[in-house]
């Protein structure tokens, strides 16, 4: 890994076959985003690549909504992880003390970014998490996401904050 950081030992075989396919999915992004900046320039390029995250992080929020309309629940930073959209397994996390003093879930292992820093490549992997204020948008317009911590900016651990739009 980048910077001589140890590489994470998997918990046992299911966890190891989601990091498998985490690679492979955080692979096949870059080299995609990789083509299209080689096309279309590095400004376009990463316009390009952002639009197409932004639409897919609203095709996963309606569904997370969708999932949440039909528990008869409302849409409410609460209820959105009643719906999960991504495994069980594979992605670490711990809870931590959010900005308003609240138990906060902190991501401190995402196969995805264990990936894109191995390849060196933080700047086109971050561009992926904008899928998170997308699907926040397309789950609840009145909510905003805000990533308070993320591993591709050097923190130890990701943390995402879905709070009221102000």
């Amino acid at each position: 890994m980048a910077g001589g950081a140890k590489k994470p030992e998997p918990k046992d075989q299911w966890e190891h076959d989601v990091w498998l396919m985490g690679r492979r999915m955080a692979l096949l992004y870059y080299y995609m985003a990789k083509a299209i900046i080689n096309e279309a320039g590095e400004a376009r390029g990463k316009e390009i690549i952002k639009n197409a995250v932004w639409e897919y992080g609203r095709h996963c929020g309606d569904a997370v909504g969708k999932g949440v309309d039909a528990l008869g629940l409302p849409r409410t930073a609460d209820n959105f992880r009643k719906i999960p959209d991504l495994p069980s397994r594979g992605w670490r996390s711990e809870v931590g003390e959010g900005p308003d003093g609240k138990p906060q879930h902190r991501t401190v292992l995402c196969p995805l970014a264990v990936t894109w820093k191995e390849l060196g490549e933080n700047a086109i992997g971050r561009i992926y998490c904008f899928v998170d204020q997308a699907k926040t948008e397309a789950y609840n317009p009145c909510l905003e996401c805000v990533h308070e911590h993320n591993v591709l900016d050097g923190d130890d651990f990701c943390e995402i904050v879905m709070r009221l739009k102000k």
